[in-house]
Order: structure tokens, then C-alpha cells, then sequence
């Protein structure tokens, strides 16, 4: 069983930086495309970021300039390094793994909140 494992939240003010760690032991994450993905309250989840084992990353509109995904393949971990924090960006950030087909997999999650 695949289990991601998201780390790294917190609380931050506004402008502050964060940075969230994916791992998941005795998978090879450098053959996945990791995602990250977020839920606000009351909001439906949402992507944030994703860094394939081949091709373009992505981010979405709303955070790009600000957050940058990347890819620690001799700690088998993925990062999502994120600056200059809004409020908006409050949210639970979940880190999935897709390996193709069925073979995806999604974390707990991590709770990431901006506030003064």
C-alpha cells in the first residue's frame, strides 16, 4: 500500500514562506507524478502543483510566481517551497501519487494557515 506522507505545515503570517515535504517509504516517487493539491474550508480541493517523472510542471494561475515544486530524488521526497503567503492560501495541502491508471494515491493531508 502506497501511503504519502505530507509534512511541513503550519501557521505563518502574511508574506511568510512554508515549505511542505511528500514522502511516502518503499515507494519510488521519482517514477510518479506527485501533486499537491488543497481544500479550504467549505471549498472544493483544488490543484496547486504537479511535477511529472517526465514533462512540464504545473502550477496553478493562483499561486504561480509564488510557490515552486520540485523533486529530491535521493531523499525520495517532493517539496512544494511556497513564499510570499496569502490568507487565500489557507488550506489543507494534500500531496498525491499517480502512478497511471488506478494507481493513484492520496495523503492525510497538512494543514497550512496565513493569518497576522
Amino acid at each position: 500500500q502506497v501511503q504519502p506522507v505530507e509534512s511541513g505545515g503550519g501557521l505563518v503570517q502574511p508574506g511568510g514562506s512554508l515549505r511542505l515535504s511528500c514522502a511516502a517509504a518503499g515507494t519510488r516517487l521519482s517514477i510518479a507524478t506527485i501533486g499537491w493539491y488543497r481544500q479550504a474550508p467549505g471549498k472544493q480541493r483544488e490543484f496547486v502543483a504537479s511535477i511529472p517523472n517526465r514533462g512540464t510542471i504545473g502550477y496553478a494561475d493562483s499561486v504561480k510566481g509564488r510557490f515552486t515544486i520540485s523533486r529530491d530524488n535521493a531523499e525520495n521526497t517532493v517539496y512544494l517551497q511556497m513564499n510570499s503567503l496569502k490568507p487565500e492560501d489557507t488550506a489543507v495541502y494534500y500531496c498525491n501519487i499517480d502512478f497511471g491508471g488506478e494507481y493513484n494515491f492520496w495523503g492525510q493531508g497538512t494543514q497550512v494557515t496565513v493569518s497576522a
